[in-house]
């Protein structure tokens, strides 16, 4: 039988995919060892190419590290962004906490957990981004303050007689909850004894939402009461 003839490759497609490889390479190794314990040899050699094929693609390590996050960042943001749409659209103007909430989260989690390995190393480096003041705050203000503002004006809706304070501490609350739990650490794994899993997305999306929207809920009422009775009038 005879066989069928391969059409060459264009150059355009091999260079695509061997961008995608340094990619994915450079991804993983900062999600492990961050931006600067990261060499562009190190991308090179897990690679297994030399270091010049990376200054053909790129500018230097910020350039990598940059597209690196320009890759998936736009992802998350967008399906978060239009969850947030529908869900305020559903809501007819009622929103709810929890259900805000669950637009934004669930809709992350679901991407992180059923995206790939890729996805599992950028959970992971974006947990280091939200927890570096030296060289993730910046990244994580350009990229994700817009669909962050987003939930926090449906949160308002759902919360008009919270102070606007509290509802920004409460997202600062969640956004360690998130990105801890995207990190995949593992350590609630050891300290449950194997009850609870780092890697059960299903488990933490049955919680997160529901514990943060009653977080919210009491923080606000509390916060509330004690400014009563701190009122000269109390």
């Amino acid at each position: 039988m005879t066989q069928p003839v391969r059409k060459p490759r264009r150059k355009a497609e091999q260079r695509a995919e061997s961008l995608e490889q340094l990619l994915d390479a450079a991804e993983e190794l900062f999600s492990q060892h961050g931006l600067h314990g990261v060499t562009i040899k190190d991308i090179a050699d897990k690679v297994g190419v030399h270091k010049s094929l990376i200054h053909y693609y790129f500018e230097d390590k910020q350039d990598v590290f940059d597209k690196v996050m320009a890759r998936r960042a736009p992802v998350t943001s967008g399906r978060r962004m239009d969850a947030l749409d529908a869900y305020e659209q559903a809501a007819g103007g009622k929103p709810t906490v929890e259900g805000a909430l669950r637009a934004f989260l669930d809709t992350d989690l679901d991407t992180y957990s059923t995206g790939g390995e890729g996805w599992r190393y950028f959970g992971a480096l974006s947990a280091q981004l939200n927890n570096t003041p030296a060289w993730g705050a910046e990244v994580m203000d350009r990229l994700f303050d817009p669909v962050v503002l987003r939930l926090i004006s449906l949160l308002k809706q759902a919360l008009p007689d919270c102070a606007e304070e509290d509802i920004f501490w409460g997202y600062h609350f969640v956004t360690g909850a998130l990105t801890l739990s995207l990190a995949r650490t593992g350590r609630i794994d050891h300290l449950s004894g194997g009850l609870c899993q780092s890697d059960d997305f299903e488990a933490i999306k049955a919680r997160m939402a529901t514990f943060m929207a009653h977080g919210f809920i009491g923080m606000c009422q509390s916060r509330a009461a004690q400014r009563r009775l701190a009122a000269p009038d109390g």
